[in-house]
């Protein structure tokens, strides 16, 4: 029997294919329960966790990690306070050690979504209670729950099928992918122009764990060598809001031929599937696509709209899904099993 008890959830690469999947199988549990509903109308782990409390740190801001944090502490029957970017002295007056120590003791768990893994990884440090990663520049654990549970639910048993990230693969969400398939035995491939290839030695440590459990790693320029046969296509913003326009024109050149669109779908499989972690600059719908079309003419980016309202998109799925692996990650680490 598997057990999550106090452990933190930082990184992927901290946990067991068989731990990985367990959360998985929680996770499908906990949301069919939850569809399900229950006879007097209240959640139904609503009285497993009273009393207990999380703290939600957001140095960053966000939608669906939030809310999933929210919903996840309603249905349990937690309460749960939200931080965010001018709501802690995290960093500022106070040090991410004496705030794990504070925090720790008023929070039966921590939650951190902001900038470098090692401010996550130095709250766990110093935190007497589970510490969980809500995303960091170089991991999104909980998101890549998320994306199992998914491809799972279209797609059955995770081992051996090819997934392909497309576009900017330096930070987190690739990194994680890469992580993630070499933990459960997938084909991962990254496509982009070579210097956006994941970090050298993340991937030398991704070689051996996928040598362990019969994963493949494969990075590559070539569009249509890396769609050919995948089961998977995803891909993610290419600029983050912020950077100076040098940036954006760069990469907007160098990752335009790596689009997810119907020419990279047509290489797949039939029955592909089309992943984004959201939000996405597929129309002009918001004030950043109006912006992005007003400065370079582009009324799509990282994916077209066409892809993004296909029957390859399950990406609404995805979203929903964050709400009960992040659910089935407070339930296990927090004694639930």
């Amino acid at each position: 029997m598997i057990d999550l008890t106090g452990r933190d959830f930082l990184k992927l690469l901290d946990y067991s294919p068989e731990e990985i999947n367990y959360l998985l199988d929680i996770s499908a549990r906990l949301k069919a329960e939850k569809k399900a509903g229950s006879k007097d109308g209240k959640p139904l782990h609503s009285g497993d966790f009273a009393g207990k409390n999380i703290a939600l740190i957001f140095e960053k801001n966000s939608t669906r990690t939030r809310c999933s944090f929210e919903v996840a502490a309603f249905d349990l029957g937690m309460g749960a306070t939200y931080l965010g970017p001018s709501g802690s002295q995290i960093g500022n007056k106070e040090s991410i050690a004496d705030t794990a120590r504070v925090l720790s003791r008023m929070y039966d768990g921590i939650e951190y979504r902001g900038f470098e893994q090692s401010i996550v990884e130095e709250l766990a440090k110093y935190s007497d209670v589970p510490v969980w990663n809500g995303l960091t520049n170089e991991f999104h654990p909980t998101q890549m729950l998320a994306d199992m549970l998914t491809i799972r639910e279209h797609k059955g048993d995770l081992k051996g099928l090819k997934l392909v990230f497309m576009g900017d693969a330096r930070y987190n969400m690739a990194d994680s992918y890469m992580v993630t398939c070499a933990k459960l035995g997938m084909h991962f491939v990254a496509c982009s122009p070579e210097e956006y290839w994941p970090d050298k030695e993340l991937i030398k440590t991704c070689q051996e764990v996928a040598a362990e459990n019969g994963a493949i790693l494969e990075f590559t320029e070539d569009v249509e060598k890396a769609c050919t046969d995948a089961d998977v296509i995803c891909t993610d913003v290419w600029v983050s809001m912020g950077e100076p326009d040098e940036v954006w024109e760069k990469r907007i050149r160098d990752l335009g031929p790596y689009q997810v669109n119907a020419k990279a779908f047509s290489y797949a499989k039939k029955d592909a599937i089309f992943l984004h972690c959201l939000p996405a600059f597929h129309d002009t719908n918001t004030r950043i696509g109006k912006q992005i079309f007003e400065k370079y003419g582009l009324r799509e980016m990282e994916v077209t709209n066409e892809i993004f309202e296909s029957e390859h998109s399950v990406v609404f799925d995805e979203a929903e899904n964050r709400m009960h692996t992040i659910k089935a990650v407070v339930y296990t680490t927090l004694g639930g099993k």
